[in-house]
Parts: structure tokens; C-alpha cells; sequence
């Protein structure tokens, strides 16, 4: 008995061997493909995420008169205190969420009307539109608003004056529309990035899903709503979680448009808030715990927007 279990250990051990030599074959190429989005992700993502949050644990306070170097202290969760104590940083929370409210619905609508016209057959030269709704995309923040900027502006906008001369005046920077011409710019420059992000989920939709639809006299409106909005569905929440975060990550636009209106301060939202922290009052660790202020409230909402379209899913399953 015992020279056959050895003999038969020795004849599976042969054909053992070749199966683990080509799995180490299988994993050194992904160990390689892998490193060095992992090195980056560490050292340009988590790692500084960590050090804000390291950072926002300390503050700086000078002994005596005040004469002496400052002294770098643990003060634990003082700053986040101060922070919500603050009552323009609250403001500013509250402004980015009516933002984001205002902001989400029209470009995720936007973006899948777009989508589903390009889509639909019907548009002409589709190739065309797809390059021209992107190439807002391609223009940096920065540009796009000194652009708008000056479009916002009664004496720089031909847009403005034209409609001044019949009579209709309009004031893009007012304190009340402020905040639709700052979506205004986001949409234009996003909305051709989601569409192609929707479109690409389009065009993996099976053609026969098209065909039968058709065979049973389903009009086109009935094949958006019960073939590619369904099927859509995955694509259109990561569009939504991703516009929530960069709404509530709100920065260029307003920073680019301060000097062109009194409807926008310096705290006028919380990124600007913790930039003004940060660079204009030389207190870098309220400015982390305001950062990191804003990674929770995003994580918070978008983590809820998830919980509830999975509850609704599955209700509906």
C-alpha cells in the first residue's frame, strides 16, 4: 500500500508542477501591468489623502505675546470643530448642495438626450456631433470660464448687449444667477463627455433586442424606455456618482469668476474655503480638515445615492 501511494504521488507530481509553473506565468504579467497603476494610485491618491487627515490633527500656536516660532500642537478634532463652526463654510456646504441639486438632473438628462439622439439614427453626420459636443471637454477649466467670463460681462458679451437693444437685460453674475451660470459652464464642458460615455454603453446593446422590438411594432419611444434605459441603467448611475462628487469638488469656475462679480466670495464654496484657509490666511491644517470635510460629505452622498437606486433596483427585481 505504501509503494503504491508513493508511486502514485510520484506520477501526480509531473502533471502538478506544469499547472503551478503556468499559473506563475499567469500572475508575473498582471504583478507587471498592475505596478505601476498601483505605485501611482498609492503614492498620488491614498497617500496624500492620509497625510490631509494626518494634518488636519495639528495646528500651529505661538507661546507668550506671540513673538516666538510657532509651535506645531495635537489638537485632535479642534479644527474639524472650528470648521463647522465656521458660518460661511457652512454656507458654502449648503451652496454646493443646491449646486448639485440644480446641476446633476441637467447633466445627466442632457447628456442621455444627447446620447439617445446621436444613437437614434435620426441625427445627421453623428460622427460630426459626437467631435463637436466633445471638444468643450478638451478646453481646461481655467479657459472655459475666462471665456464664459467675458460672455457673462453686459460690456464684453455681444450676446448680453444684443439682448439688451430689445429690450431684455440679463445679468449672468447677479447674486441670484450666479450659480446657473456656473452650472451653465460645467454643463457645457461635461455634458459631450457623458454623452460618449453613454453612447459607448449604447452601441453594446445587441442589435437583435432592435430587431424584435421592431418585429412587434415597438415604436422608437417604447425602445428607449424598455430597451435602452434599462440596459443603461449601470452606465447612468456611475455617470450620476461621478457628476456628485465633482459637483461637491466645485472649485475652477468659481475661483476663475470672483474677480468679475460681488456675488462670489472667498468662501463661496468649501474647496475655495480651504484654498482661502490654505493660502491667503497661512492655516493649512483648518484647510486639511476642510478638505477633508468635503471627501466625507461626497463619500456620504454618493454612498446614499448608491443605497437607494440598489433598494429601488431591487424592489423592482
Amino acid at each position: 500500500m505504501g509503494d503504491a501511494s508513493t508511486g502514485r504521488g510520484a506520477v501526480d507530481a509531473p502533471d502538478a508542477s506544469p499547472a503551478r509553473r503556468k499559473a506563475k506565468k499567469i500572475r508575473l504579467p498582471l504583478v507587471i501591468f498592475l505596478a505601476p497603476f498601483v505605485i501611482f494610485f498609492v503614492a498620488f491618491f491614498v497617500l496624500p489623502i492620509c497625510y490631509a487627515v494626518w494634518d488636519s490633527l495639528f495646528a500651529l500656536q505661538t507661546s507668550g505675546l506671540g513673538f516666538g516660532a510657532p509651535e506645531r500642537v495635537f489638537v485632535f478634532l479642534d479644527n474639524y470643530a472650528k470648521a463647522l463652526g465656521t458660518p460661511s463654510f457652512m454656507e458654502s456646504i449648503g451652496r454646493v448642495i443646491l449646486f448639485a441639486i440644480i446641476e446633476v438632473p441637467l447633466m445627466i438628462g442632457g447628456s442621455l438626450v444627447l446620447a439617445l439622439l446621436l444613437e437614434s439614427g435620426k441625427a445627421w453626420f453623428p460622427r460630426v456631433f459626437r467631435v463637436i459636443y466633445f471638444m468643450p471637454y478638451g478646453v481646461p477649466g481655467v479657459i472655459a470660464s475666462l471665456l464664459w467670463g467675458f460672455l457673462y460681462i453686459p460690456t464684453t458679451s455681444p450676446v448680453l448687449q444684443g439682448l439688451s437693444n430689445v429690450g431684455i437685460d440679463l445679468v449672468p453674475l447677479g447674486p441670484d444667477s450666479v450659480l446657473f451660470a456656473i452650472a451653465n459652464i460645467a454643463l457645457w464642458g461635461f455634458a459631450g463627455y457623458n454623452m460618449l460615455i453613454l453612447v459607448a454603453s449604447l452601441q453594446s446593446i445587441p442589435a437583435e433586442l432592435y430587431e424584435a422590438a421592431r418585429i412587434d411594432g415597438a415604436s422608437q419611444w417604447h425602445i428607449i424606455r424598455n430597451i435602452q434605459i434599462p440596459l443603461l441603467r449601470p452606465t447612468i448611475i456611475m455617470v450620476t456618482v461621478f457628476t456628485i462628487i465633482g459637483t461637491l469638488q466645485l472649485f475652477v469656475e468659481p475661483l476663475v469668476l470672483k474677480p468679475l462679480t460681488t456675488a462670489i466670495n472667498s468662501d463661496f464654496t468649501p474647496n475655495l474655503a480651504a484654498y482661502n484657509q490654505a493660502f491667503s490666511q497661512s492655516d493649512p491644517n483648518l484647510a486639511a480638515a476642510m478638505a477633508v470635510i468635503v471627501a466625507i460629505i461626497a463619500f456620504v452622498f454618493s454612498f446614499g445615492f448608491l443605497s437607494a437606486v440598489n433598494r429601488k433596483g431591487n424592489r423592482a427585481w
